[in-house]
This record gives structure tokens, C-alpha cells and sequence, in this order.
């Protein structure tokens, strides 16, 4: 008979205990000018850019129009009609 021997693992479990603190920070408003300026800029670039598209556009249809002479159409005239006068007993 072989007597076989048990070996016990003692495991030993470490609880770590995390603390939070908790800090209050103060907000500090500042004011930044610099990029209200380069809004500005970019606004400006902007609509320079719109302009130059509006102007484009306003040239190709001038461009269209000379190309294509449209044939005026005659307008009919409307008839008046007229108005029945009532009589005043």
C-alpha cells in the first residue's frame, strides 16, 4: 500500500483597499482673443470664397445668355370687362 501525501497550497488573498480623493478644482475663466480673430479670418476667407463662386456663376449664365438668344413672346392682352352701373331707386 503506498500512501500518497496531500500537499495544501495555503493561498493567501490580499485585499487592497483603493482610496479616492476627491479634489475640488477651481475653473479659472479666461478669455482668449486670439481666437475670435482667427474666426474672423476664417470668416472672411470664407465669404471671399462665395463671393468669387457668385461671380463665376453670374459670368457663365451672362456667357449662356449671349449664346442663347431667347424669342420674345407676345403678350396676350386681357379684356376689361365693364362694370354694370347700378341704379339708385
Amino acid at each position: 500500500r503506498r500512501r500518497r501525501r496531500r500537499r495544501r497550497r495555503r493561498r493567501r488573498r490580499r485585499r487592497r483597499r483603493r482610496r479616492r480623493r476627491r479634489r475640488r478644482r477651481r475653473r479659472r475663466r479666461r478669455r482668449r482673443r486670439r481666437r475670435k480673430r482667427k474666426r474672423k479670418k476664417k470668416e472672411k476667407e470664407k465669404e471671399k470664397e462665395r463671393e468669387k463662386k457668385k461671380k463665376k456663376k453670374e459670368e457663365e449664365e451672362e456667357k449662356k445668355k449671349k449664346k442663347k438668344k431667347k424669342k420674345k413672346k407676345k403678350k396676350k392682352k386681357k379684356k376689361k370687362k365693364k362694370k354694370k352701373k347700378k341704379k339708385k331707386k
